[in-house]
């Protein structure tokens, strides 16, 4: 009896061993779908998934000074970039999860029928949109209105989220009537159809969001699984559903 339990004793620990977890800086844009990819992940591999979101340059910012995270998923390729180029993220593990899409959006239908007019006219007391400074949908609003014209003539009506989930806030709260914000978001938003205008991609740079490797997570098998997990057909899958482009 004593071998039998000491023999069950040896496979829960090594089960224990076997599962990881792995913890990531995620961009506040990819939250919902990181809540999918993280169950998908957990149920193929046993390990878990530890995510904590916000905007990129402040993720940017607590790597490095010293937060925690395996790995990093941007919402751009610059900081990633940056980590890789600061000996703060494995050489070579930097590449491309997703590419996302900037949408005008009002939770109001029918809001307006040209978008162009619409935010020449400014008939809205607030348009919202992430902060250029930190967020890369933000700087992709920015350039979206420069490239209309309108960026200066619309400052004293723009509100600006810390991220782009609180850029969404806002407008779903109807402190702002409207705003630039994630294809995603919206599709993930099932209380309100209102009106969307999908922003040409030739108003902005494209938003190509880059994951890369942290020394922190160099050798953990969960953060390598969970690297790995990120270019697979059934992450890609799910990534496509929540309305981003992919590479593969």
């Amino acid at each position: 009896m004593l071998r039998a339990l000491a023999l069950l004793l040896s496979g829960i620990a090594t089960t224990g061993a076997v599962a990881g977890e792995v913890s990531i800086g995620v961009a506040a844009n990819f939250t919902d779908t990181t809540r999918e990819l993280a169950e998908q992940f957990e149920a193929e591999t046993g390990h878990r998934v530890s995510a904590s979101f916000g905007s990129t340059g402040k993720l940017y910012a607590q790597i490095r000074n010293g937060a925690p995270f395996d790995v990093f998923m941007a919402a751009d390729e610059r900081r990633p970039a940056l980590i890789e180029k600061e000996g703060l993220g494995v050489p070579g593990s930097r590449f491309t999860y997703a590419r996302g899409k900037l949408v005008l959006w009002s939770p109001t239908p029918n809001a307006f029928e040209k978008a162009k007019d619409y935010l020449a006219q400014q008939p809205f007391a607030r348009l919202s949109m992430a902060n250029p400074k930190t967020a890369p949908y933000g700087l992709a609003a920015r350039q979206v209105l420069e490239h209309l014209g309108h960026w200066e003539a619309l400052q004293a009506k723009l509100v600006r989220g810390e991220s782009i989930a609180q850029a969404f806030q806002f407008v779903v709260s109807r402190n702002a009537q409207a705003g630039f914000l994630a294809l995603s978001q919206v599709e993930s938003w099932s209380d309100d159809e209102g009106t969307l205008w999908h922003v040409p991609q030739a108003y902005y740079q494209p938003i190509d969001q880059q994951a890369i490797l942290l020394e922190r997570g160099a050798g953990k098998e969960a953060a390598t699984a969970w690297m790995d997990f990120l270019k697979s057909e059934t992450a890609t899958a799910i990534i496509r559903g929540y309305g981003y482009d992919t590479a593969n």
